[in-house]
């Protein structure tokens, strides 16, 4: 029902075969970009902020430009920027001669990179767009950076290049990243120099050090001092290019590779669409593992990190990913599923007077789930009330006919009838177009006697469901609402690369300070503030105390107080997944900070335990002006 800020989403291509090649084959020398064109549109979900296109030519001459790199913000950013490269190819293409294409042409290369962003630090603005690039003279040094991440230690990084004796132009994790592992390559460039400089000179040499460089040193160097989840890609201008995951996969990576090309994004199915490939020929590259593309486009796969204990995105699966990804789609179901029990505890004996649908289409996968859960427990019903029957020998037609014609109600409840996401998060007339972002199909339900229980992904915040979703379907005039969360209670934020909110605009969070109100424990707020201002000297989540004293029961029915209308009709009752629901529905998926506190890495505690500190002095402050 209410958005989040995606991640970002990543793209490259490194091709294996020449230029020739493709428009021989494919009719164009253009083909290579538009495959990297579809593989960004295929993700554009994952980032409507801005969006860049980075390409690395191998064939250019001294004199000419072998990285291009193109921007733009807004969420037509990807069309905008193919719009802008199209504008600099010369016409008539195709009828070039390859060779020429290869060394004259900007943006038809040998490496392309693409990047989707929704900013996570607060940061927003082109110079904080991906790519970011490191230029230089000797293409082995020059470095193009993107990536799906969010580093929890930034500080420490910052700390650590500043030693060094560097100043950064800019503070922030990706800048930070590029002159990190700029410097590495530095270094490494320089070992391979050392090696050849009494026997190669000039361009030779410089050749040499192009082949010879490896950029696992780089990542070995580099890596050990990274807290956070990433997928981070990087090409350097000589062709040495690189895709690593943090060691306990936290963010996703996939990749595909075949005599044409190497491929790599974050989603499994984006690549299988896009080269028509079958899901076994995609490959998800193993948590703390580099897949390592050398200048002459041999891919290899090696390990820069021991391994984690698997913490593979919960929230990805429920809420980001694409869920045409065929293990994605049946734990989706799965999560639809497995509300049916408490749903059927709520609804008892009313399943004739009850209509089910869904709020938003990405919930829609859960909802088949949960239909065909509630089918089968109709099953059993029916086949009960006919054995009694049977029993009683009162089995005849009629009776038989008006079992067997009791089904499960299904509707198409709410229609999105436009997209007003970035219009209705500006200014207070945001709750007015809020009520118009969904149409109601009147007359689906009986007014005055049907429930209506409406299934979505997630809660998080919860403004929308009471400012107008609430509102919108209680126009049908039902006698009870019922609203279903596939997922658990949001209570904690993300650190490793989803934008979530503050601790306080968080439903769950609010609702368990209020319950603490309400109760008499706000004491318990002054506890907790004083461990966090313990520090580094804080190991575990002090937040999960303000949660401790209560049942998820009671969270949800104090959420369901807090996010009711007074001015709708119809009784309302939030219901949530269990976490136990959600491990038993995504079991290759484990990590669920969002949901308990067990955040996977230091950084993740870390920063929730700044968080209550930030939260609690918003909150004496405000008391202090009242």
């Amino acid at each position: 029902m209410e958005p989040l800020k995606h991640e970002c989403g990543i793209a490259m291509i490194r091709l294996r075969k020449p230029l020739a090649y493709f428009r021989e084959k494919y009719g164009s020398v253009f083909y290579p970009l538009g495959r990297l064109y579809l593989l960004m549109e295929k993700q554009h979900n994952r980032g409507q902020e801005a969006a860049g296109v980075g390409v690395v030519k191998l064939n250019s001459h001294p004199g000419q430009e072998y990285v291009f790199r193109e921007r733009a913000l807004g969420t037509g950013a990807i069309d905008d920027i193919f719009a802008t490269i199209g504008s600099k190819l010369p016409k008539g293409l195709d009828s070039m001669d390859p060779e020429q294409v290869d060394r004259d042409v900007p943006f038809i290369g040998e490496i392309y990179m693409g990047h989707l962003r929704y900013s996570t630090t607060g940061r927003s603005g082109l110079e904080y767009t991906h790519p970011f690039l490191r230029r230089n003279n000797w293409r082995s040094r020059a470095l193009m950076l993107c990536g799906n991440f969010n580093m929890t230690n930034v500080d420490e990084i910052f700390g650590s290049i500043v030693a060094d004796g560097q100043c950064p132009r800019l503070y922030s994790d990706t800048i930070l990243l590029l002159e990190q592992l700029g410097n590495a390559l530095d270094k490494e460039n320089h070992r391979v120099y050392r090696l050849f400089r009494d026997s190669l000179q000039g361009q030779e040499l410089a050749r040499r050090i192009e082949n010879y460089i490896n950029l696992a040193n780089v990542l070995r160097e580099s890596a050990p001092l990274w807290d956070g989840g990433y997928a981070i890609c990087g090409i350097t201008g000589s062709g040495s290019s690189f895709v690593m995951r943090d060691p306990n996969g936290i963010r996703p990576a996939f990749y595909h590779v075949d005599d044409e090309m190497v491929v790599v994004a974050s989603e499994r199915p984006v690549i299988q669409t896009v080269f028509d490939v079958k899901a076994e020929d995609v490959t998800e590259l193993e948590p703390g593992c580099t897949l390592l593309i050398d200048p002459q486009g041999n891919p290899s796969v090696e390990r820069i990190l021991p391994e984690g204990t698997n913490e593979r995105c919960s929230f990805e699966r429920v809420y980001f990913s694409r869920g045409s990804d065929i293990d994605i789609y049946r734990e989706r179901k799965k999560l639809g599923a497995n509300i049916v029990p408490r749903l059927i505890e709520l609804i008892g004996a009313h399943f004739e007077s009850t209509v089910f649908s869904f709020i938003p289409n990405t919930a829609e996968v859960a909802f088949l789930g949960m239909v065909e859960a509630l089918n089968a427990n109709f099953d059993r019903l029916r086949k009960q009330e006919i054995l009694a029957l049977q029993e009683r020998g009162e089995c005849d037609d009629a009776r038989l006919t008006a079992i067997l014609r009791r089904k499960v109600r299904v509707e198409k409840i709410a229609i999105k009838d436009i997209k007003l996401r970035t219009f209705i998060a500006e200014g207070s007339s945001r709750d007015g177009l809020a009520a118009h972002v969904y149409d109601i199909t009147y007359g689906s339900i009986v007014p005055g006697r049907d429930t209506l229980v409406i299934i979505d992904d997630s809660i998080v915040r919860g403004t929308t469901l009471r400012q107008s979703i609430l509102r919108i379907l209680d126009r049908l005039e039902p006698v009870r609402i019922i609203v279903v969360s596939s997922s658990p209670q949001v209570r904690y934020p993300d650190y490793y690369g989803i934008d979530m909110p503050r601790l306080e605009e968080l439903a769950a969070f609010r609702a368990a300070v209020s319950l603490l109100e309400r109760t008499g424990r706000e004491d318990v707020l002054d506890k907790v503030y004083e461990e966090c201002l313990l520090g580094d000297r804080l190991t575990e989540n002090a937040v999960k105390e303000i949660y401790a004293p209560f049942t998820d029961d009671e969270v949800a029915a104090e959420m369901t107080r807090m996010l009711t209308p007074d001015d709708i009709s119809a009784k309302v009752d939030i219901v949530f997944q269990t976490l136990e629901g959600l491990h038993d529905a995504i079991p290759g998926c484990p990590g669920d900070w969002y949901f308990s506190g067990d955040y996977p890495t230091p950084g993740g505690t870390r920063q929730v335990n700044k968080a209550f500190i930030d939260f609690y002095c918003r909150r004496k402050a405000k008391s202090e002006k009242q």
